[in-house]
């Protein structure tokens, strides 16, 4: 072990009776970056807000630099170098950079001496950072990887020796989380300690040198990531194994009805894309972000109007202008934003389920509540959605639940096509599990579903066909028989090369 920085034993962390941390530990060394990962509700995030002073324990002992503290607030901590950095980040859009990384710690003096000062502050730390991002530019100018970096060199300018990093890469592309490691690595060299929260299970072998693992509020071990298997940690985190295979086979047969059809689909960002969905199959959408594949989406969901195009259910040419067209013919869409844009957060259950389907409840202007309940807790028990009861508000579920209730109130809408924008976002292991059964029953029970996804082996396990999409351009189709991630790839970089064409045309 090298030198500790931070130690935390026996701590135990209770909301209303229902314990989230059972004497929890974990140790972090000085020049580490230590991954902390769990299912929801294993405890990780109720573990760093105690370090970061938004809880305090009910019990237990936390030392930082061999001395024991008892943070009981976030500047306390803060003060004490321990930052955390939330998914959701905490910056002003229309202030500069610099203005971001010292807020409420202006330099003194006039206002245009206060803002040179702070700009070259500014500056020497995004430079020592080896970060070439104007101090002077709009933060909500800024692509979601450089407005990260600026939440990292704003931790680091309170002289922080500890950062906490929750889900870091979630929004990010491939070429940005390749640019996020690199600043990792270089904090590293400067003795800073990290820890780093992540449901992408792969990261952690390329960027952890630990990984403490949790599960139901208990701490079950810490290994090192040079010798640990991505088995062996599922394992750890759900209690049993969970196999992740290629799917070998689709079982779609080669005569199966086309329930869905785009003929020349075209908008701004969708370059003449057509493509069908056949009954019983999934069919994935990959590509790089920014490919187009939310766009094309939108466009087959009404969400965004298309510049010429048909769509086709059963071979009959519908009119989708809006998502209620879309949704009257049988089109459901599970958008990768569900707080955003699935899910009224601070509603219930209940009222989530209900939201889209009022119809069914309501007789002569009257709606029958009793109804809306029965219906509820039939979704609750169908897609088993785990809550206290229907009347449970959403956003006090898990991520992988939430999902459940959005899947649940499109299967009360009766819907045939299911679009799925990254399924899997934000869930941990054991829920990713359950979401795919439910996208299996899905389509043993005759329905079809578009896949949208970021994840490479979700895309290979669940898929029978794969679509990718490069700049807005269909350049690949792979059956899953020969689909593989250098081939996905290989059509996800297929860049147009040979000039655009008006899309203004015909």
């Amino acid at each position: 072990m090298g030198e500790i920085v931070v130690s935390m034993r026996n701590i135990c962390k209770s909301f209303g009776g229902i314990h989230a941390l059972d004497k929890a530990q974990l140790d972090l060394q000085k020049g580490e970056v230590l991954g902390l990962i769990g299912e929801n509700g294993a405890g990780k995030s109720t573990l760093m807000k105690i370090l970061s002073g938004v809880y305090t324990a009910d019990s237990g002992q936390v030392m930082v630099a061999g001395k024991e503290v008892h943070y009981r607030t976030p500047k306390e901590a803060l003060d004490d170098g321990i930052c955390m950095i939330y998914q959701e980040l905490n910056l002003v859009n229309k202030l500069s950079v610099a203005d971001n990384i010292f807020i409420g710690r202006e330099a003194s003096g006039g206002i245009l001496l206060k803002r040179r000062e702070d700009e070259k502050k500014a500056e020497e730390l995004l430079k020592s950072m080896d970060l070439h991002i104007p101090p002077n530019t709009e933060v909500g100018s800024l692509t979601v990887a450089k407005q990260q970096m600026v939440e990292i060199a704003k931790g680091i300018s309170y002289h922080s020796k500890v950062l906490i990093m929750d889900e870091p890469t979630a929004a990010l592309a491939v070429s940005e989380i390749n640019e996020l490691f690199r600043v990792i690595r270089n904090l590293k060299e400067q003795g800073i300690s990290i820890i780093y929260i992540s449901h992408r299970l792969e990261e952690l072998f390329e960027i952890t040198d630990r990984i403490t693992v949790m599960r139901d509020g208990n701490y079950i071990d810490t290994i090192d990531t040079s010798r640990g298997t991505m088995d062996e940690l599922i394992q750890k985190m759900v209690g049993r194994s969970i196999k992740w295979e290629k799917k070998q086979t689709s079982q779609v047969p080669a005569d199966a009805p086309v329930v869905l059809e785009a003929q020349h689909i075209v908008s701004k960002d969708i370059k003449d894309i057509s493509f069908c969905l056949k009954k019983g199959e999934i069919l994935g959408l990959a590509g790089l972000m920014g490919a187009g594949r939310t766009e094309l989406a939108r466009l087959i969901f009404g969400a965004d109007r298309r510049k010429r195009g048909k769509i086709l259910r059963d071979g009959r040419e519908v009119r989708i202008h809006n998502t209620q067209d879309a949704v009257k013919n049988g089109i459901s869409y599970l958008s990768e934003d569900r707080k955003g844009n699935g899910l009224a957060v601070n509603l219930s259950v209940e009222d989530n389920i209900a939201l889209p389907n009022w119809e069914l409840f309501t007789r002569n202007g009257v709606i029958q509540f009793q109804k809306v309940k029965e219906a509820a807790q039939k979704a609750v028990d169908e897609v088993g959605i785990k809550t206290p009861s229907t009347a449970q508000i959403v956003s006090n579920l898990s991520g992988g639940n939430q999902q459940k209730v959005v899947i649940g109130k499109w299967l009360l809408k009766n819907s045939e096509i299911f679009i799925f924008d990254e399924p899997t976002r934000g869930i941990d292991v054991g829920a990713k599990n359950e979401i795919y059964k439910l996208m299996e029953e899905l389509i043993y029970n005759g329905k079809s579903i578009i896949m949208i996804s970021s994840e490479m082996p979700e895309l290979l396990r669940m898929s029978d066909r794969i679509l990718v999409l490069c700049e807005g351009r269909l350049t690949g189709e792979l059956s899953i028989e020969e689909a593989t991630q250098e081939k996905i790839m290989e059509y996800a970089v297929m860049r147009n090369t040979e000039g655009e064409e008006s899309d203004e045309k015909g």
